[in-house]
Order: structure tokens, then C-alpha cells, then sequence
């Protein structure tokens, strides 16, 4: 089950799936044996108890209500529903073309010329940088271990990012580490950051700080509620007593990284901490481009049934305000092709919104245009006014030399 995509919006033209296909028997079997052990977290059903063709018996515990806002959450829910019954599917060399083309990509290349702007107008990096924000646990750097698998042929190369086996005995990372993709490119990084703190003000300074004065390699993550222990620790392991010589990176755009087996938790219990963290670190200006939110990758849905995952997908799009078919990808962490499929549409979709919003270079003969302009207009406004003060002494003048004319007579 992939990303649940519709006919792979962000995928390259020209390369148009296949006819949909069912999963096999097999395959739905895994399904059932992974949504079992969760399934006490939703009433719903698993995919193996459904006829992929049958909407009904998958979506028995979220019915249509007469409410303008349910009927529309309720459709929302089915398309979502849909696009894993009837996964769109790509050949072979579709795929890989749609690889290369990311792999090919250079920062830049698609700028869209608008507003009589040209792509020399704007500030293109050397490399697009994406930046992994989530909470602890949410799969950030296995994250970066599958999209580095994607565009690897080497099956036997270790894993890059360092996965907490146990995140109740460890912080998890806590300095910045960045990722090229793929690993000998100069075009493409990834940045795997610190898990999001429960403290809003912890996470804005950090996600400011990162937003606007940018990233590097190896760069040390303290948190103002780090107590001293933690401190000490963090600067422990940094081992660097000299130099550092890592480039300083600006953040282009943002992949928002979440647990669905929180966000399901969450949705059932009566403690909805985890999800209005998600919705107010989302929220977060500083984390948007222009009107771009960050797109959104939710991990760990191979462990849930179907209907929960589109249960999941349709409620966050609801909770942060984006589209769920389009923003919110569902990577799993089992079917290799479908794996490879959501992380390309993911990163297509990342990095198209990258270009879109370079900002623009700073020319500083425009600017000076600007500056006279600014004063030139604010010493035309000073001219009126010494005009009318001198119209007003000429009357004075004027009045006086009439009183004093009179006074004569």
C-alpha cells in the first residue's frame, strides 16, 4: 500500500500509470496479520475482510452524516479510501525514468518564469536542501534510509541514518546530519534534525533559528529545557574541538514527518497532546513558504490496517487544512515498489515547490532605482508642503501690509 496517490500527480509528464490492480491474496493476508495487533486502536475493518471493489463494508465506522462538514470528510475519506484499493501502478521503466529525473535535477530547473521574472532573477542555491521535522519516534531517519535505498543500487550498502531501536531510553539525534540524495550528488540533501520537543516554545526558537539563519552538518541541537546533564552529554559526544568546516546551508522547503500509530491514538483517546502538537508546529509560519505548507510523510502505516491509514490521512488533512490525496503521503516500510512510488511523488512534489519559491537575488542597482524613487517621492510630498507654507507667509505678508495701509487712513 503506497501513498495513495491520484494517478501520481507529481510524478513526470508522459508517464501514465497502468490499469489499476487488486493485491493478491498473499498480500492481503500480510495485511490482516499487521492490522490484527493493532486492532484494538479503531473499530474499523481490515483490508483483508473487504472486497477491494466494495466501499461499504470498508467504511462502516465513518457513515455520512446530514452535516455539510462530515458529508465532506465522509467523501474525502473514500477517495482516500480508493487510491489504496485501487493503487495507481507505473511500469517498470516509468519508474526508474521518474527516478532519474529527480536524480538529474539540478536547483533551478524548475523555476517558473512569472511576473516577467527570469530564472537569473532569482537566488538558486547549490544545493536544494529539504528539512525532516517531526516528533520523537515519527520515523525521521528511517525515513532517510528509505528514500537513500530508492536511489541506490548497491542492496548490500549500510543504512546511513541512525534508528533508535528504543526511544524511551535514548534522545535520538541530537545534532544536525545532512543526507545527499543520492549519496555522490551535490544537487540534492536531506537533513535529519532533533525530535520536536512538548514545549511549543522549545520548537518555535529551534525552527526559527533553523528557517532563518539556516543548517549544518554536525551542528549541535540544545533546547533551552535541556537540563545540565543533557547538556553535558550533547557536548560530550560532539568531539569537535576544532574547526568545523560544513557549509551552511538555507532551508528550501520542509518535509513534516509523523507516527500514524500516534496520530490513531491520539484520534481514539481522550489525550490529544500529539495531534495539537502536530497542528501547532505545522501551523508555524516560519515553516511555510509564501502560501506552501510543508508536505506532510506519515510512517508506520504498513503496521495498520487500510481504513485506519485513510482514516489517519483524511483526518490530518482536515486538522492542518491541505489536501490529503495530494500533501499527505503515506510511506510504508514493507512493499518495496510502493515504498519507492510515494517517496518519488514525495520528493517530486518537495522539490517542484523548492523552485517555486527561491527567493529573488539581491540586485543592488534595482534596489538603489527603489531608494531614489522612495526619496525622490518623499521630496516631492516635502515640496508641497514648503509651497503651501509659503503661500500661507505671502498671505500674512499680505494682511499685514493691509493693516498697516488702513491704520494710515
Amino acid at each position: 500500500m503506497g501513498g495513495g496517490r491520484r494517478g501520481s500527480d507529481h510524478l513526470p509528464p508522459g508517464t501514465s500509470p497502468l490499469n489499476p490492480l487488486t493485491l493478491s491474496s498473499a498480500e492481503s493476508a500480510d495485511e490482516a496479520d499487521a492490522s490484527s495487533s493493532f486492532s484494538d486502536l479503531s473499530p474499523s475493518v481490515s483490508y483483508s475482510e473487504a472486497n477491494p471493489g466494495d466501499h461499504s463494508s470498508l467504511a462502516t465506522d465513518l457513515e455520512p452524516a446530514d452535516d455539510e462538514s462530515q458529508q465532506r470528510r465522509y467523501k474525502t475519506y473514500l477517495e482516500v479510501l480508493e487510491s489504496y484499493v485501487t493503487p495507481p501502478r507505473m511500469p517498470p521503466h516509468a519508474l526508474q525514468a521518474a527516478k532519474n529525473i529527480i536524480a538529474r535535477h539540478r536547483p533551478g530547473d524548475w523555476i517558473e518564469e512569472v511576473g516577467g521574472t527570469k530564472a537569473s532573477d532569482y537566488d538558486i542555491p547549490e544545493t536544494t536542501t529539504l528539512l525532516l521535522v517531526g516528533p520523537r519516534g515519527s520515523g525521521k531517519s528511517t525515513l532517510v534510509n528509505r528514500i537513500t535505498r530508492v536511489f541506490q543500487d548497491d542492496p548490500f550498502a549500510p543504512d546511513r541514518g541512525q534508528v533508535s531501536h528504543n526511544v524511551s531510553v535514548t534522545e535520538g539525534s541530537c545534532f544536525l546530519q545532512e543526507y545527499m540524495i543520492p549519496r555522490n550528488s551535490k544537487s540534492l540533501c536531506v537533513y535529519d534534525t532533533r525530535s520536536l520537543s512538548t514545549l511549543s516554545s522549545d520548537n518555535f526558537k529551534l525552527l526559527q533559528h533553523w528557517m532563518m539563519q539556516g543548517v549544518s552538518h554536525r551542528q549541535m541541537v540544545i533546547r533551552d529545557s535541556d537540563d545540565v546533564v543533557t547538556r553535558k552529554r550533547i557536548k560530550g559526544t560532539a568531539q569537535q574541538g576544532q574547526f568545523c568546516p560544513c557549509q551552511k546551508r538555507m532551508v528550501n522547503f520542509v518535509i513534516f514527518v509523523v507516527d500514524g500509530i500516534s496520530v490513531l491514538k491520539s484520534m481514539d483517546d481522550k489525550d490529544t497532546q500529539y495531534n495539537d502538537m502536530l497542528a501547532e508546529t505545522f501551523n508555524y509560519p516560519f515553516l511555510s513558504f509564501h502560501d506552501n505548507k510543508p508536505v506532510v510523510v506519515v510512517t508506520h502505516g504498513d503496521e495498520l490496517s487500510v481504513s485506519d491509514r485513510a482514516h489517519i490521512r483524511t483526518y490530518l488533512g482536515e486538522l492542518l487544512g491541505i489536501p490529503p490525496l495530494t500533501q499527505i503521503f503515506d510511506i510504508p516500510g514493507r512493499n518495496e515498489y510502493d515504498t519507492e512510488l510515494a517517496i518519488v511523488d514525495m520528493l517530486r512534489y518537495s522539490i517542484e515547490h523548492s523552485d517555486r519559491n527561491l527567493p529573488f537575488k539581491h540586485n543592488f542597482l534595482l534596489e538603489g532605482q527603489r531608494i531614489l524613487l522612495r526619496m525622490t517621492n518623499k521630496l516631492q510630498g516635502f515640496g508641497e508642503i514648503l509651497e503651501l507654507v509659503m503661500i500661507f507667509f505671502w498671505i500674512q505678508v499680505l494682511m499685514l501690509w493691509g493693516i498697516k495701509y488702513l491704520m494710515k487712513w
